[in-house]
């Protein structure tokens, strides 16, 4: 029997209760595999109040909420009270949401969870309370280390339209064209083909690697980074018998006809890649994090401060992220 995935809290004072109360509430409308949420019980029933949902919620254990998830969504505690109310973050919501974390990734590595799913967390607030990591996927990486070397990991946005990797991640333009290395898409692009066989199940992957410059460089005529750093590292995978092709003008990538050429784009930095997802894909993309030892999967939005609270949050990304990591876990395996 499969085991149920374990749901982070995320940023109390955001949306994270709303979708999750919601996704509960389609459990059997959408076919919602079975999770229980790592939090505070009683933050999830003040929100569920403030929303006027009727919902019963219980405190459980992770091997017990399969059981209970049918009639009641289960509550795993992780010793933090949480006493942000919507849209306002306080002195709870660091702790809440990185104790969240690292009892997920513990539950996962001691085999009680099947995966990890993550609520969305407001960087800027941890920061405030001494966090050191530049997001979600950094922290998990040090976790999933337990102390020894920390692994590579690789976002990948992920929707039935379009599979997309940034090989620099949050990091400002200049900053990503100065890290930028034959080494670092080489790194990335063994992970992606690598999990794109044993995680989704495709046998051969084929994967699509972006110019950096307009045009992808015009023969040296826009810049020179696409001869000299991009074509060297897709020259290196295909000797490594990986179905790779690049560097491709990104301006011409991502059209329907394109993208069925291709499992999954590496793209150059954020927002190469980001673009095109959440304009194909703004409520249903999902972020999954490859490279780990463990599944990863998290809704490809923020915490929106705004709405928490308001009944407008739309669970839709939750899902797809709930769903991906089941799918996940069964392509790979016990």
């Amino acid at each position: 029997m499969a085991k149920p995935i374990a749901l982070t809290s995320g940023e109390p004072a955001g949306i994270g209760p709303d979708i999750t109360l919601k996704a509960w509430l389609l459990r059997r409308e959408l076919n919602v595999p079975s999770f229980y949420l790592i939090g505070d019980r009683y933050l999830l029933e003040r929100r569920a109040k403030v929303l006027g949902i009727d919902i019963e919620i219980v405190d459980a254990s992770p091997e017990k909420s399969d059981r209970i998830f049918p009639e009641a969504l289960p509550v795993v505690g992780c010793g933090v009270a949480a006493t942000a109310e919507p849209g306002f973050p306080d002195a709870s919501s660091a702790p809440l949401a990185t104790s969240s974390i690292r009892q997920a990734v513990n539950d996962v590595a001691a085999g009680k969870a099947s995966a990890v799913v993550t609520n969305p967390i407001a960087k800027s607030v941890l920061y405030r309370a001494g966090f050191k990591h530049p997001g979600h996927t950094e922290y998990l990486a040090e976790l999933a280390a337990g102390g020894g070397p920390i692994p590579h990991p690789v976002m990948m946005l992920w929707s039935p339209e379009l599979a997309v990797v940034p090989a620099t991640i949050h990091l400002s333009l200049r900053a990503a064209i100065e890290t930028l290395s034959s080494d670092l898409i080489v790194q990335t692009g063994r992970i992606v083909a690598a999990e794109l066989a044993s995680r989704f199940g495709i046998v051969r992957p084929r994967i699509a690697i972006s110019g950096l410059n307009p045009h992808a460089g015009e023969d040296g005529a826009l810049g020179t980074e696409d001869q000299t750093i991009i074509a060297p590292a897709v020259a290196t995978l295909r000797s490594e018998q990986i179905d790779v092709r690049g560097p491709l003008p990104a301006d011409t990538m991502f059209h329907a006809a394109a993208r069925q050429n291709y499992d999954c784009a590496i793209c150059m930095y954020h927002d190469q890649a980001l673009i095109p997802i959440k304009t194909l894909a703004f409520d249903s993309a999902v972020n999954v994090t490859l490279g780990l030892p463990f599944i990863r999967t998290s809704p490809d939005h923020g915490t929106a401060f705004d709405i928490a609270g308001s009944g407008k949050a739309n669970p839709s990304s939750l899902i797809a992220a709930l769903k991906l990591a089941a799918r996940m876990a069964g392509t790979s395996g016990p």
